[in-house]
C-alpha cells in the first residue's frame, strides 16, 4: 500500500542540534477520531497544529516515528520563490494563476513566521534576504524580465547587475534578483515544537504504526494497521512526504535525488546578510547559513530513484558541491563536516498537489514539494484544515488534484 523509500542517507547537519523529544504511545486497541494524520514529519506536524487549533480531535501515526523521514534531510530554505520562475510558470498555467500561486507562496512564508512567533517555538528562525543568480536556465536579460514579472504581480524584486552584486555580496555573476521576506530555521526543532503543541491540545501520537489499508465510505474512513488495531476517522490526511500511498494518483509527480553538505561553523567568513543563494541553472546550487555560521550547500539533483546508486554517490557529489561552493566563495572553508543525500518529489510546474483525492472526498493528500517543501506544507495545512472545517480556501483549485 505504501511505496516505501529510504528517504535519506548520510549525516544531515540537523543531527548536530538537539530537537525536543516528542513522546508517542503504542496503538493497542481500535480507536476513533475526527482526523487521522498519516506521517509525523514537518507536513504532518503543521497539519496537526492547524487542526487541533480548530478544536478537531486528531490522531497522528508514523511508521518510523516523529521527525524521522525526509524532514531531517531538508536544507530548510523556507522561501516563497517557487522552483519554476514566475515568467516560466505563466507560460505553463497562465499569468493570473501563476501570479496567484506565487502570491500565496509568499503569504504562506509570512503566515508561518507569524505562527512560530505566536506559539513561541524555538527553532532558530531568522528573516533572510535571497539572491537568485543568473545561470544556464535564465541569463542576465531573462532574469531582468523575471524581476519585472514579479514586480507586476506585486511581489518585491530588485534586479542587480554584476557590479552591485559583486560590491554588495562579493559574488561574481552576470546578474541576480534580490528579494526579501524568506526565513531560515531548524526543521527538526520546528516539527517537534508543532507536534508538542498538538499534544498539549490532546492530540494522540502513535509510533511506530504503519497504515496497511484504507477503506472509505460516505461518512467515515477506516484504516487498518500492521499491528492489528484499526483507526476510524471522519477524515484522513496523508502527509507521507515522498512515500506515496497507492490511492494517490501518481500523475505528473516524480521523485528525484539530491545531495547536500554543511561546513564547520565560520560565522565571521559569511557573505553579507547570510542571504539565501540559488542559481537559475539546471542542476542548480543552493546555499544558506545556519544560526551558528555553518554553510549548507546542496544541489547536483538527478532524476532517478535508485537508493543504492544515490547513496554511493555521496562522496563524489559532496566533493563537486564543495568545489562549486569554493568557486563562489574562495575565502570559505568548504570542506564538508556533514554530507547527506535524500529523495524528494517534484511536479512539472513546481506546484504541489493538495486536497481531497478524486472520488475519495474524506481522504486528503499533499504531494510534490520540490524545493519549497516547508512553504507548501504550510499552504497544505491552511487549505486542508479549512476544507475539513467546512470552509472553502479561495486558492484550493490552484493546487487541487483535478486541476
Amino acid at each position: 500500500m505504501l511505496r516505501k523509500l529510504d528517504l535519506s542517507t548520510g549525516r544531515p547537519v540537523w543531527s548536530a542540534y538537539r530537537a525536543p523529544a516528542v513522546p508517542t504511545g503504542s496503538l493497542t486497541r481500535d480507536v476513533k477520531t475526527d482526523v487521522l494524520i498519516v506521517g509525523m514529519g514537518i507536513s504532518g506536524a503543521m497539519m496537526a497544529e492547524a487542526l487541533t487549533a480548530g478544536a478537531h480531535a486528531v490522531i497522528c501515526i508514523d511508521r518510523r516515528g516523529p521527525l524521522k523521514g525526509s524532514t531531517a534531510a531538508t536544507t530548510a530554505l523556507v522561501q516563497f520563490e517557487i522552483d519554476q520562475p514566475l515568467s516560466t510558470l505563466s507560460r505553463m498555467i497562465g499569468k493570473g494563476q501563476a501570479r496567484q500561486a506565487w502570491r500565496r507562496s509568499r503569504l504562506a512564508v509570512s503566515n508561518l513566521a507569524a505562527r512560530i512567533a505566536e506559539l513561541g517555538i524555538n527553532c532558530g528562525i531568522s528573516r533572510t534576504q535571497s539572491l537568485y543568480l543568473a545561470g544556464t536556465v535564465l541569463g542576465p536579460s531573462e532574469l531582468r524580465d523575471e524581476a519585472e514579472a514579479r514586480q507586476m504581480a506585486g511581489i518585491g524584486a530588485t534586479y542587480l547587475t554584476s557590479a552591485p552584486l559583486a560590491g554588495a555580496f562579493g559574488i561574481d555573476r552576470g546578474g541576480a534578483i534580490l528579494s526579501h521576506g524568506n526565513i531560515a530555521l531548524d526543521p527538526r526543532k520546528l516539527t517537534a515544537g508543532l507536534l508538542l503543541k498538538a499534544l498539549e491540545r490532546k492530540a494522540r501520537l502513535y509510533a511506530p504504526v504503519e497504515a496497511t489499508a484504507i477503506e472509505d465510505s460516505a461518512d467515515e474512513v477506516v484504516v487498518a494497521t500492521t499491528d492489528g488495531p484499526t483507526i476510524t476517522a471522519r477524515h484522513v490526511v496523508l502527509a507521507t512526504g515522498y512515500e506515496l500511498i497507492d490511492i494517490v494518483p501518481a500523475a505528473a509527480h516524480r521523485v528525484i535525488s539530491t545531495w547536500a553538505i554543511a561546513t564547520c561553523p565560520q560565522p565571521r567568513k559569511l557573505w553579507p546578510g547570510a542571504a539565501f543563494i540559488w542559481e537559475a541553472s539546471d542542476p542548480y546550487l543552493y546555499v544558506r547559513a545556519t544560526a551558528d555560521g555553518r554553510v549548507i550547500c546542496g544541489g547536483e539533483d538527478e532524476e532517478f530513484l535508485d537508493e543504492t546508486r544515490r547513496d554511493k554517490l555521496i562522496a563524489d557529489k559532496s566533493a563537486r558541491i564543495a568545489a562549486k561552493l569554493d568557486l563562489m566563495f574562495p575565502h570559505l572553508d568548504t570542506r564538508p563536516d556533514f554530507a547527506w543525500t535524500g529523495s524528494f518529489g517534484t511536479t512539472t510546474t513546481g506546484l504541489p498537489y493538495i486536497g481531497a483525492i478524486p472520488r475519495h472526498p474524506r481522504i486528503h493528500a499533499v504531494m510534490g514539494y520540490g524545493g519549497n517543501g516547508i512553504t507548501f506544507s504550510r499552504i497544505a495545512a491552511e487549505i486542508i484544515s479549512a476544507s475539513i472545517g467546512g470552509l472553502e480556501d479561495t486558492d484550493a483549485s490552484l493546487f487541487a488534484f483535478n486541476r
